[in-house]
């Protein structure tokens, strides 16, 4: 029997590593459909963080990855209660180092929050290369 649950999580993706990957292909195991909400260049300035790489970028490296079935915008904060009601979400997914924060959402679906992988991170790059200056 085929596990027919949609997965949705979010993220910036920024400088794709190991960890994205793993955190993807984990959460691709909980169903059949994976959506990812992308944080937008604008959502990120209002986040405080910039990236590396542009959201059409970030985009277009997600849709290659043999996990991801299907990458929309993330605005803000508060639109995951819609996008899991408008893309019919069964499972909503985040890293471990999110515990909690989004528990508010288990009255729309189950909330499942993932190990990372250890010692690796977008900030951790993004400072290896600020030293290599």
């Amino acid at each position: 029997m085929i596990n027919k649950l949609k997965i949705i999580t979010y993220g910036t993706f920024d400088l794709l590593h190991i960890g994205h990957i793993n955190l993807l292909k984990r959460s691709k195991t909980l169903g059949h459909y994976l959506m990812v909400g992308l944080s937008t260049d604008e959502f990120n300035l209002l986040k405080h963080k910039s990236s590396i790489l542009s959201f059409e970028d970030r985009k277009t490296i997600l849709e290659a990855i043999k996990y991801v079935d299907f990458v929309f915008q993330e605005n803000s904060w508060n639109q995951k209660i819609d996008d899991i009601k408008k893309y019919n979400a069964d499972i909503f997914v985040m890293g471990d180092d999110w515990q909690g924060e989004f528990d508010y959402l288990k009255t729309e679906c189950p909330v499942k929050y993932l190990p990372r992988t250890s010692k690796i991170s977008t900030t951790l790059y993004k400072n290896k290369l600020k030293n290599a200056k």
